[in-house]
């Protein structure tokens, strides 16, 4: 099971901080993928974390967003910064016990519910 928060509405330019609480499993022990849905569009991979710790993301927000495990919490954390409107979407986090095509919707087992994330111009 798992629970995403943090969402809320920024100014272009600004930053926010969504984290997935992961019950159940250890976050060590799975792939953990946030994902996001614009109005309109197709569902699309935005940041991942395996099983080792290494971390995926998507072109169009390298160098502006972190995913990271806290492991003490069970949390897996996407830091957003310099966020632009174009990344308005409700986000979801996933978790795949199998790991592998992290960018693939299709590779993860649950899902968390969605979060929205709103960038004002």
């Amino acid at each position: 099971q798992l629970q995403a928060s943090g969402g809320g509405l920024v100014q272009a330019g600004g930053s926010l901080r969504l984290s997935c609480a992961v019950f159940g499993r250890a976050i060590s022990r799975v792939q953990v993928g946030w994902f996001r849905q614009a109005p309109g569009k197709e569902r699309e991979f935005v940041a991942g974390v395996s099983w080792s710790g290494g971390t995926f993301y998507a072109d169009s927000v390298k160098g502006r967003f972190t995913i990271s495990r806290d492991n003490a919490k069970n949390w897996v954390n996407l830091q957003m910064n310099n966020l632009k409107p174009e990344d308005t979407a409700v986000y979801s986090c996933a978790a795949s016990f199998g790991g592998g095509r992290y960018y693939s919707s299709s590779a993860y087992d649950t899902w968390g519910q969605g979060t929205q994330v709103t960038v004002s111009s």
